[in-house]
């Protein structure tokens, strides 16, 4: 039997559907009581293992390696950690007109949470950019926002992000540093195997954000904390968000430019510099905002989903650029990038 394929004309990826779908089954059916703990505890499980997958995946001889173009990561770190949070500060003159005070918050903490890892290097491919690069930088970012956007959290939402304390940060770094690491100590005797199926492992990524989502969300229902939002503010949060993106992406590619970096560099600063990860983001926001963090995580969903299909064009259009026929190195491979589905690239990070 013929596989089918998600038509490539459809704008939205049929995982951004699934998620869609699981928000839509959260306000129909929310977990509630004992189901609610039982689906608590199994998010928490979920999240650990796919931070537990990414280390085992992640070649340690390939970081330490990346460690050398250190002037690309602390680039890509700059604009995750100090640009975007800067724009998100500035966003304040936004509240009331544009957005309530809930939904800055949630726009302000997605400016905070690191870039993606999978998505990052996929797009990098797919315009012949330097694909090690973006590897260890999406790892890096990763690994630094675990600390890092709990401590900007502390910082810039201070109690309005739900009671931040040592303790959450710690349960933070137990629920994705320790894990990740543990996938790292193993990934001697495990990274064949985690490689080999790399594919079904994928569905546990999917599946965790899924279930994450789910019991955000859940919770949120039960809270009622959905009553603060309408459809004119969602609107004027999708018009922010699209400025958001869009200056990100020009300050990355032209401020990569001004950098002296490399048409490759270039295109790995823009795709790892300008994305945030919902893989990390979710966790993080059901530790720092508890019932509210299905509406704090609200502006990170839909950014992701934003981000990716606007990335996805830029992608393409690069990829068709004469110069990426003469420049293709640091690794990367003059693979058709056609190869790269819209699957890979949307992937859960």
């Amino acid at each position: 039997m013929k596989r089918l394929k998600w038509p490539s004309w459809m704008p939205i990826d049929p995982y951004i559907l699934l998620l869609l779908g699981t928000v839509g089954l959260a306000a129909l059916l929310p977990a509630r009581g004992t189901g609610a703990d039982v689906a608590s505890g199994a998010s928490t499980a979920a999240i650990a293992f796919l931070f537990f997958l990414y280390g085992a995946r992640l070649s340690t001889r390939e970081a330490l390696a990346g460690l050398k173009h250190w002037r690309l990561h602390a680039t890509v770190l700059a604009c995750t950690f100090v640009v975007f949070p800067l724009l998100g500060l500035a966003a304040r003159g936004l509240e009331p007109v544009f957005l309530t005070h809930s939904l800055y918050i949630g726009l302000l903490f997605l400016t905070l949470v690191p870039s993606t890892i999978q998505s990052s290097i996929a797009f990098t491919s797919m315009a012949r950019g330097n694909v090690p690069a973006a590897i260890c930088a999406g790892s890096f970012s990763s690994l630094v926002g675990i600390v890092v956007t709990p401590l900007l959290a502390a910082t810039l939402l201070g109690s309005t992000g739900g009671g931040f304390s040592l303790d959450s940060l710690l349960e933070i770094v137990l629920q994705l540093l320790v894990p990740f690491l543990a996938g790292q100590v193993l990934r001697r005797w495990i990274g064949a195997f985690v490689t080999r199926h790399k594919k079904v492992l994928g569905l546990v990524d999917r599946g965790s954000i899924l279930l994450v989502v789910y019991t955000a969300f859940s919770e949120g229902m039960v809270e009622g904390v959905w009553r603060q939002v309408s459809p004119a503010r969602l609107g004027g949060l999708l018009v922010v968000e699209a400025v958001l993106l869009a200056l990100m992406l020009a300050l990355t590619w032209y401020g990569g430019k001004a950098l002296g970096f490399d048409r490759e560099d270039r295109i790995t600063i823009q795709f790892a510099g300008s994305k945030k990860s919902l893989a990390a983001g979710l966790p993080m926001a059901s530790v720092l905002f508890g019932a509210q963090a299905s509406l704090a995580v609200l502006p990170l969903m839909l950014f992701h989903q934003m981000q990716l299909m606007v990335c996805a064009v830029i992608a393409k259009r690069r990829s068709q650029d004469p110069v990426a026929e003469s420049e293709v190195g640091s690794g990367v491979t003059a693979e058709d990038p056609s190869r790269i589905t819209a699957g890979t690239a949307t992937h859960s990070g």
